[in-house]
């Protein structure tokens, strides 16, 4: 078996979590308003809910998945949460009261960590100095699949509000059967270790993995990065509306650019910056690049010009994977489910802490008693988090350790 197959496998698990999370978001408040009644403001309450249930059980449960895999392979695991994920997306295809839509978020969010085992994967069957390049497909595909998503959804959605939820189940069993033919299993004996329970855990896991030399910083860095990069899915439609006036089919347009600009510059343009640059400066240069972008959109005032920089701005996402490859390589053969999982409960919790913050900045700054009105200022602090990045990333790392 080639690595082509197997690779294939794996990306498309990944754009299939993307869509899956994608597909369901148009219809989401008419299915709450359905099953639970009421306005739109009180679907909007249960929808942040909801949300906040699926990416605090990421955070819980992707070290777990992420050492399930170390110690049992990442077929088996790999295979059971396509699995389960199928069955969850049929269960909210059917669900008619809200505990159970509750629980299809929370099982939602544990299968979700399966990312952290596809990462491990692909670090299982990539040379070290082809880590950082194939982590880039990881984005990649992720880029891809939160373009799709919304906009198949969208289309389902006028089929019903349970119709994005059936055929998200028949992409993740499709892709299961793939994955039962085509996917081989890369951990032996060599690097298969027992499972601990100490280690199993968020924080238990980053302990151990934090104690590596210069993994800590690293992690650090990449969860302030990704706090600072959610800026814009967390805002993007207020800021736009209330800046350019925006309607939703523009904000969706920018979106979808920005999300496509993601999937080439990780999945293409990610390969010749390592090469010319290497990881540490490609990582430097990303954070480099992010300042200067989030600058200029906290003060642009034109709308054509913020639509043709918004793609521009996602030049500086060749910082995730450039970190991923720098941490995988300082990491044994025998943890890389353990740092992935690390890694995912890290983006996890950013994607709780961003949107709060960010948009409790964005209103008080667009707030009629505000004496200054900048609908700007999430990205001034973004730009302030990407100084601390580069302020801990070259306090952490040396030219010799990489």
């Amino acid at each position: 078996m080639t690595k082509s197959l197997p690779l294939t496998f794996i990306l498309l698990t990944l754009v299939i979590d993307a869509m899956g999370i994608g597909l369901i978001l148009p219809v989401m408040p008419d299915l709450i308003e359905e099953v639970q009644g009421g306005d739109l403001a009180n679907a909007a309450i249960w929808g942040g809910i909801l949300a906040s249930v699926f990416a605090v059980m990421q955070f819980l449960c992707g070290p777990f998945v992420g050492n399930l895999s170390d110690r049992f392979g990442r077929r088996p695991i790999l295979l059971g949460t396509l699995f389960i994920l199928a069955l969850d997306y049929l269960v909210m295809a059917v669900a008619g009261a809200m505990w159970l839509l509750l629980v299809g978020r929370v099982i939602g969010g544990m299968m979700a960590a399966t990312q952290s085992v596809a990462g491990a994967y692909i670090a299982d069957i990539s040379k070290p100095e082809e880590k950082a390049a194939n982590f880039g497909l990881i984005g990649a595909a992720f880029g891809i699949g939160f373009v799709i998503g919304p906009l198949m959804g969208g289309i389902l959605g006028e089929y019903g509000t349970r119709a994005p939820f059936y055929v998200a189940a028949a992409l993740a069993f499709a892709n299961l059967i793939l994955g039962y033919f085509v996917l081989p299993e890369t951990v032996t004996d060599r690097i298969r270790r027992t499972f601990e329970w100490r280690r199993a855990n968020p924080f238990g896991a980053f302990r151990h993995i934090g104690a590596l030399l210069g993994v800590g910083r690293m992690i650090t860095v990449f969860f302030l990065y990704q706090v600072a990069f959610w800026v814009y899915p967390a805002v993007w439609a207020y800021f736009t509306r209330a800046r350019f006036g925006w309607e939703p089919g523009m904000v969706g347009l920018s979106l979808a650019s920005f999300g496509i600009a993601i999937a080439v510059v990780q999945g293409l343009l990610i390969r010749p910056f390592l090469k010319r640059f290497g990881e540490r400066r490609t990582v430097m240069i990303g954070i480099g690049f992010n300042f200067c972008a989030f600058i200029v959109m906290a003060f642009v005032s034109n709308g054509t010009l913020a639509m043709i920089l918004t793609p521009l701005t996602a030049l500086g996402a060749v910082v995730t994977p450039s970190l991923q490859g720098m941490m995988s390589q300082r990491v044994p053969d025998n943890s890389q489910g353990e740092l992935q999982g690390v890694l995912s409960s890290a983006a996890a919790i950013s994607m709780v802490i961003s949107p709060l913050l960010m948009t409790q900045i964005f209103a008080w700054f667009t707030a009629e008693t505000s004496s200054i009105f900048l609908p700007g200022a999430p990205f001034l602090l973004s730009m302030t988090l990407m100084v601390a990045c580069m302020l801990v990333f070259v306090t952490g790392t040396s030219r010799k350790a990489v």
